[in-house]
């Protein structure tokens, strides 16, 4: 059984090695193949009988499988003759040289065909058995064998040597488009975000790229991009970018330069790197922007990022204009504050103090030594509040009708008392049961206003009427607003005199 199995493997693989050794016949010469056929006869044999004497019982069926195969042709072939009546020519009857199952060079015997088989009618050649490809494997001449195994090996390296080819191919090709790739500029977009910039009107935004591309060579160039982060055109490689300048609007705005670096990789084009690459540029109060920064905007917009030199010049100019008109506004305003300040400050022999913003250009002053009264601007008979200094341990008593608001020490020995109408409550119409008409006191207006200045400018008059006081007569929450707001605004600004 072992000797049957390794005869089918060995037969398989033949049929296998010769259907590939059949490519490379053209490779064997003429001389080679005449040899081998000459040789055969004489090697084949001796080594047929050497077999013979080796080979067991099972050896010997194949030769009676044969012998009895001649004799039912033989039968089959008398038995259609004298059927048909006419003469058929047999293939046992043929000559041996024209027989069909003739001995092949180097094959050994081939199959037996079936005994029905004539000329004329031929079927498809039956697959040898096992034992038969083992008996032609064993009588297959060296010479043969190495020719068949040198038809492989060659057939096996034209393959190999056809598929390296074309792998070989396309891998140049690839090779090809990435290097094609490498050298090819590709546009990307980043994330940029200035207020107010239209780079059509006025310049681009300065971006300074450095690196290396994919060819390994260093990289540090300027590139300008619009208000949507296009206008970068790059190899393929790895990057740095950061903004140069501040680009310069079409109004003169300059913006303040962000400070942040952005790492990118660059490779394909048409590519997004506004998620890695994003760049927030402020509009910082026009009265701090510097003549240094003015004129670096100004050399990068005339370096690309305007139209012209030309271009770039207008935009400097507007922008140094746009600079000087706020740095004036602003000087104004300092010097207005200035002016305000000194005519809100008021000073007697004792102490010093700020007259409350939300006061001046309402109201006005007037002093008597340690006294200090503050009243509605144009009517000195309706004093806000008075200022009194009195020596510690001794007691202070208001006006008839006024109240003390507040009190503030001066470390010195005096303490500075505060007194005065509250207004809040006095205004109403009902006042604890008793019925005052405050226009027939004031006008309206003024009432109106007396509320507001003593509040701080936190309740309204008719607030202070109708909800807070209402018609329950206390005036203890209506005194707490006037209270509360002098306690915040005015005593702290009380200092004693230098």
């Amino acid at each position: 059984m072992k000797d049957e199995t390794m005869g089918q493997e060995d037969a398989t693989q033949d049929a296998e090695a010769c259907a590939e050794a059949l490519e490379s016949l053209d490779r064997i010469s003429l001389d080679e193949i005449a040899f081998d056929d000459s040789g055969v006869g004489v090697q084949d044999e001796p080594e047929a009988e050497a077999q013979s004497d080796d080979q067991d019982a099972d050896d010997v069926e194949p030769a009676k499988d044969e012998a009895g195969h001649e004799d039912t042709e033989s039968e089959a072939g008398n038995q259609l003759e004298s059927d048909t009546g006419e003469e058929t020519v047999l293939l046992g009857s043929l000559p041996a040289e024209d027989s069909l199952t003739r001995e092949l060079p180097g094959l050994g015997s081939a199959p037996a065909v079936d005994e029905t088989i004539a000329m004329g009618d031929i079927p498809l050649p039956s697959v040898p058995s096992a034992r038969e490809a083992e008996v032609r494997h064993r009588k297959m001449s060296p010479k043969r064998r190495n020719l068949m195994v040198a038809g492989v090996v060659a057939v096996a390296l034209v393959a190999g040597g056809a598929g390296y080819a074309s792998w070989n191919g396309y891998q140049q090709e690839q090779a090809a488009a990435v290097a094609a790739n490498a050298h090819t500029m590709m546009s990307v977009q980043i994330g940029v975000h200035a207020a107010g910039l239209d780079c059509s009107t006025g310049s681009k935004i300065p971006v300074q790229v450095s690196g290396q591309d994919s060819d390994g060579s260093s990289v540090s160039e300027t590139l300008y991009v619009d208000e949507h982060g296009r206008g970068i055109k790059l190899l393929p490689g790895d990057y740095t970018l950061s903004v140069a300048a501040s680009p310069i609007a079409s109004d003169g705005t300059v913006y303040t330069v962000p400070t942040t670096k952005a790492q990118v990789t660059i490779k394909s084009d048409g590519q997004d790197l506004s998620s890695q690459a994003a760049f927030k540029l402020k509009v910082p109060s026009a009265d701090t922007v510097t003549d240094d920064q003015i004129d670096a905007a100004a050399k990068y917009a005339e370096e690309g990022g305007a139209s012209s030199a030309a271009t770039a010049k207008v935009l400097q100019q507007a922008a140094t204009a746009r600079r000087d008109v706020a740095v004036n506004a602003v000087s104004a305003q300092k010097a207005q504050a200035a002016r305000d300040a000194d005519a809100r400050h008021k000073a007697t022999d004792l102490y010093q103090l700020d007259i409350p913003v939300e006061w001046y250009g309402k109201v006005e002053t007037w002093q008597n030594g340690s006294t200090l009264c503050i009243y509605l601007a144009g009517d000195s008979d309706t004093p806000i509040v008075t200022l009194v200094a009195m020596r510690e341990g001794e007691s202070f008593t208001p006006d008839e009708g006024d109240t003390v608001l507040g009190a503030a020490n001066l470390g010195n020995g005096y303490t500075v008392y505060a007194s005065g109408p509250v207004y809040p409550y006095v205004v109403p119409q009902t006042i604890n049961g008793r019925t005052q008409n405050p226009v027939s006191t004031y006008p309206m207006n003024t009432a109106i206003e007396l509320v507001e200045l003593t509040t701080g400018n936190r309740y309204t008059y008719s607030q202070i009427k109708n909800v807070l006081v209402g018609k329950d007569g206390k005036a203890d929450a209506a005194t707490k607003l006037e209270t509360d707001y002098l306690a915040q605004i005015l005593l702290p600004s009380i200092k004693a005199q230098d």
